[in-house]
């Protein structure tokens, strides 16, 4: 997390520069071989912790360049029509392999041990470099040849100036180490000790899951035009789950608390990217978004910092409970701007529609 941190800014300013396909080829390619080395020092058994640290700490600031880039090439390479379909199309894809993922890995270290493990996520990304090199773009963003530190503060400016944007980061802000805390952090706690261990707890966690793929799902049929309302519902449905956990010992109760947070989720994240693809200059795209992300993920360590002496002075149930509290005023509030809650997406237009307007406007009066 912390090169992560450090550079996310770096990371944006590079992508808005340079190609972000190339970015997103040479970040696989330094994680893969991060990845390679670690697989390499377990087979031989010369492991250490600081290794794993390391290999760790290279894959960490490979993303904070990656993410800026990766985030933004959308706009390269989606006319802005189908935008919304492909962000639902990305977010199919990438819940189903938080499903699919963890159970492989569990797999492969139960049958092979961890080296084979890592060594065959060293390959994916190698795999990703290819597929990532097969990006062909034309490039049609204005490359200014300015200074680093100006490029940072045009970026923060632009973030900056659009009170939506900013407001709505805060939001995350305060929802992510909330949700974070509550959920990945005291939940398998709850599990242990309420439901009774890995088996229930694997139940909710895969609950969540379903949600994700649903919504998003959901997202690519329907595209819902007042973000605003559609990301704040989402947010808000975030607290069911530690509500749930804080009440009651329910596990079908839970189960479906995660999945309805999982769908709201799903929903929100999408139609937000769609938004902000669609309101932030492209030229700028990756550095507005590298300030937008550094907001949000911040707070987590504070967070994960906390939890533990808060759940021991307050008890497991009453942190949770709090928590939950802490989402729900922050998916509220934002609520109370009008910029926030007439936020919509542009409504789509058929060629037969732009060419009746042509028509009409071609009309004398």
């Amino acid at each position: 997390m912390v090169p992560q941190i450090l550079l996310l800014l770096v990371g944006g300013v590079v992508a808005d520069r340079w190609s972000r396909s190339r970015v997103m080829v040479w970040c696989n390619i330094v994680s893969g071989t991060a990845e390679a080395l670690a697989a390499l020092l377990l087979w031989f058994g010369s492991a250490e912790v600081w290794h794993l640290a390391a290999m760790s700490a290279v894959c960490g600031a490979a993303s904070a360049f990656f993410a800026p880039a990766a985030g933004a090439i959308v706009v390269d390479v989606v006319p802005q029509p189908m935008r919304h379909a492909a962000n639902a199309l990305l977010k199919i894809g990438q819940n189903t392999v938080k499903v699919a993922g963890p159970a492989l890995g569990g797999a492969l270290v139960a049958a092979v041990g961890p080296g084979w493990a890592i060594g065959w996520d060293a390959a994916t990304f190698f795999a990703a470099a290819g597929l990532c090199a097969r990006i062909t773009i034309s490039d049609g963003r204005v490359k200014m040849r300015s200074g680093f530190i100006t490029d940072l503060r045009e970026g923060w400016s632009d973030f900056w100036s659009r009170r939506w944007l900013w407001v709505m980061v805060v939001q995350g802000a305060v929802v992510v180490p909330a949700w974070l805390v509550g959920y990945q952090m005291l939940g398998p706690v709850y599990g242990l000790r309420v439901l009774g261990g890995a088996g229930p707890w694997g139940i909710v966690v895969s609950g969540f899951t379903a949600g994700l793929i649903t919504g998003a799902a959901v997202a690519l049929i329907c595209k819902p035009h007042r973000v605003g309302v559609v990301v704040c519902l989402g947010t808000g449905g975030m607290m069911l789950p530690l509500t749930a956990m804080a009440l009651t010992s329910s596990l079908l109760l839970l189960v479906a608390a995660t999945a309805v947070a999982g769908m709201g989720l799903a929903m929100s994240m999408t139609t937000w990217s769609s938004l902000v693809q669609e309101r932030i200059p492209p030229e700028r795209m990756s550095r507005t978004m590298s300030y937008s992300t550094l907001g949000q993920i911040l707070p987590v360590p504070l967070g994960y910092l906390v939890a533990g002496p808060a759940s021991h002075a307050f008890g497991l149930r009453t942190t949770l409970a709090a928590g939950a509290l802490v989402i729900a005023c922050a998916a509220v509030i934002p609520l109370g701007l009008a910029q926030v809650r007439h936020l919509s997406l542009t409504p789509e237009i058929t060629p037969e529609e732009a060419d009746l307007e042509a028509e009409a406007a071609r009309v004398p009066r």
